[in-house]
């Protein structure tokens, strides 16, 4: 009998991606499909489209279902060995949500394994363009949601988060304001994670916990839907979304469409997927006490909490790892973009000059401090640039080695600082 062996998905913003692992975790095959160069018919660009009122961003539904087929393909070309996968997940972009048209359920359990996927379920998606992450569009929303249930602070103390655009239940409310006859041909609305689940399960795959409380629609505290939020979005919606489950929850074996078609075993289990930050998070193992930092164009940190006290600015998600704790998500606008700007301007475009210029001035810098905002920052909403001396006076400028340091000083207190005020304790 072959050696067992387990699937990770990764359904992202540019690419779909897979990983196939043996029980010592060793990688054993690994493939992406990208969508502009792989599935050019869609013109896609970066995955995604934005509108014409550059607020609109949207992905086609289709685009990630005719990726999987590709990819499935692909592997299968390639001599992978289906009936070796003893349980699969994954990962889906955060934020993102597919509309499922009444009767697509009965069309998703009868596949048929003769055709590819994408042909089956073409016709089953009541929005054709779903909205995702990048999506700005829905600000009027986000300020009836929060006015309905008490103002920023009360929905960030239920959900876990102040109302944002890209946020699931705006983008509902949205749809419902603008297309109400859409919203009622609507028989489940899954996120992009529990789409990919549903498409592997054959039947539609729960919303997990954590995922889900990036939805400003599930209490944190209870794992349940609020029901002051649901009624703010739209009517009905709590039977559209289903009922949310652990992040960890096995949710049942595979699709007979699967087993026909590629040949996996019956018995191979669906887990369910969850959000891209979640998944940073238990991919990297973090435990409590834990921080972690991706620098990027955003600089985005991530930590496990036991007792979080949400706030306006970042958010509190539940921990896919344990349900009975939390995860603290922040992100900053200003990273890469802005240390580079610096390394430029102070280190002849040279990273060697700027590590070189780091190790020559002392921790703490000499009481010198900058804050360096080129673009309005999310936390905290600010711009410019802002320099103080030792004496806590303003000063237009530091010289070269002091201005590198002041930079990456304060970018990591300012994660530090709000890190602490979403009930981080830095462990001693």
């Amino acid at each position: 009998m072959a050696a067992p062996c387990y699937l990770g998905w990764d359904f992202s913003t540019q690419q779909l991606k897979v990983i196939a692992i043996d029980e010592q975790l060793r990688v054993i095959y690994e493939d992406n499909v990208h969508f502009d160069k792989d599935l050019p018919e869609f013109k896609t660009q970066g995955g995604v489209y934005i509108h014409s009122d550059r607020l609109t961003v949207t992905s086609p539904v289709l685009m990630w279902v005719k990726a999987l087929d590709m990819i499935l393909e692909k592997m299968k070309s390639s001599g992978f060995n289906f009936s070796r996968v003893r349980a699969l997940s994954g990962a889906g972009q955060q934020h993102g949500s597919v509309y499922w048209k009444k009767g697509s359920m009965q069309i998703l359990k009868n596949a048929s394994p003769e055709l590819p996927l994408h042909q089956s379920l073409k016709g089953c998606f009541s929005v054709s363009n779903s909205p995702i992450w990048m999506d700005s569009s829905t600000a009027s929303q986000c300020r009836e949601l929060e006015k309905a249930v008490g103002g920023a602070q009360h929905l960030a103390s239920v959900t876990g988060s102040r109302a944002y655009e890209r946020f699931t239940g705006n983008q509902i409310a949205k749809i419902y304001s603008q297309n109400p006859e859409v919203y009622k041909q609507t028989e489940r609305i899954s996120l992009v994670s529990s789409f990919a689940a549903s498409l592997f399960l054959g039947t539609y795959a729960p919303i997990d916990y954590s995922d889900g409380s990036g939805m400003n629609l599930l209490q944190i505290w209870e794992k349940a839907w609020s029901k002051s939020c649901l009624d703010a979005c739209a009517p009905g919606l709590e039977e559209k979304l289903g009922c949310p489950v652990p992040s960890h929850s096995v949710l049942g074996p595979i699709s007979p469409y699967y087993s026909q078609r590629y040949g996996f075993s019956p018995d191979c289990k669906i887990v369910a997927f969850t959000g891209d930050n979640p998944a940073s998070l238990a991919g990297m193992r973090l435990q409590e006490g834990d921080i972690a930092i991706s620098l990027g164009t955003s600089d985005t940190l991530f930590l496990w909490i036991q007792e979080p006290t949400p706030a306006l600015e970042g958010h509190i998600l539940c921990n896919p790892v344990d349900s009975q704790t939390y995860m603290a998500l922040l992100c900053f606008k200003n990273g890469s973009l802005m240390r580079e700007r610096i390394r430029d301007d102070c280190a002849s475009g040279s990273w060697d000059e700027f590590s070189k210029a780091l190790s020559s001035t002392v921790a703490g810098n000499s009481g010198n401090l900058g804050f360096y905002f080129d673009v309005m920052e999310i936390t905290p909403e600010a711009v410019g640039i802002h320099r103080f001396n030792r004496d806590n006076q303003k000063v237009p400028s530091f010289p070269k080695e002091v201005e590198i340091r002041a930079l990456i000083e304060g970018q990591f207190l300012a994660k530090r600082i709000h890190a602490e005020k979403l009930g981080y304790k830095v462990c001693k």
